[in-house]
């Protein structure tokens, strides 16, 4: 499983509580449940605490983490959001704890391993301590997973999802909001705020 399906559980989360109910599978919210327990441990079971880039499961394996195995072309940490971006969802729509404590296991690595003089470098191999810096910092993670650390651990209010992310005339976006835009005709007909260009 690669850490860049880790957004998956998010996405169904989110689209479990926002789209029409003739539209949603009762099954999403168990499943983005399932999907963010397995990216946590992604990186639970590295000596780190960082997830590598994918992972194999092997469930035939015995041991608690002999069933999650890290390939040899996979060690590295690039700072990915997926992960982080699926446990905000969780917690914003369930109000469960356990995932600001996951997310505070997760953020305490990043800043043990990763934080370097001016900024914080992706890892070599999340198997071994020290970490090894790569020397190189995506956008990213500045842009994306930075802004659901914050989200995570601000109050639940300091982001709406219930009016879309919307405060004023500001649209906030994330990646697993991105989805077929719904355009109301009193505001396209109006020229209302977001209709400007989504028909052209």
């Amino acid at each position: 499983m690669d850490h860049l399906a880790c957004f998956v559980g998010g996405m169904l989360m989110l689209g479990s509580r926002t789209l029409p109910t003739a539209e949603v599978d009762p099954y999403w919210e168990t499943l983005a449940a399932e999907i963010g327990e397995t990216c946590y441990e992604m990186y639970r079971r590295m000596p780190t605490g960082l997830s590598p880039e994918y992972v194999l499961f092997k469930p035939e394996a015995s041991g608690e983490k002999a069933d999650m195995v890290t390939p040899q072309d996979a060690p590295h940490n690039l700072l990915r959001p997926e992960a982080i971006e699926t446990l905000y969802y969780l917690h914003y729509y369930t109000g469960d704890p356990k995932y600001r404590r996951w997310a505070y296991e997760m953020f305490s690595a990043f800043q043990k391993h990763c934080k370097t003089r001016f900024g914080y470098s992706a890892v070599a191999d999340v198997r071994k301590v020290p970490a090894t810096f790569k020397d190189s910092q995506e956008s990213f993670w500045l842009a994306e997973t930075l802004k659901y650390f914050y989200l995570i651990f601000a109050p639940r209010n300091a982001l709406s999802l219930e009016d879309g992310g919307r405060r004023g005339h500001r649209q906030y976006t994330t990646r697993a909001a991105r989805r077929g835009c719904r355009c109301w005709p009193e505001q396209v007909s109006r020229g209302g705020a977001g209709s400007r260009g989504l028909l052209d």
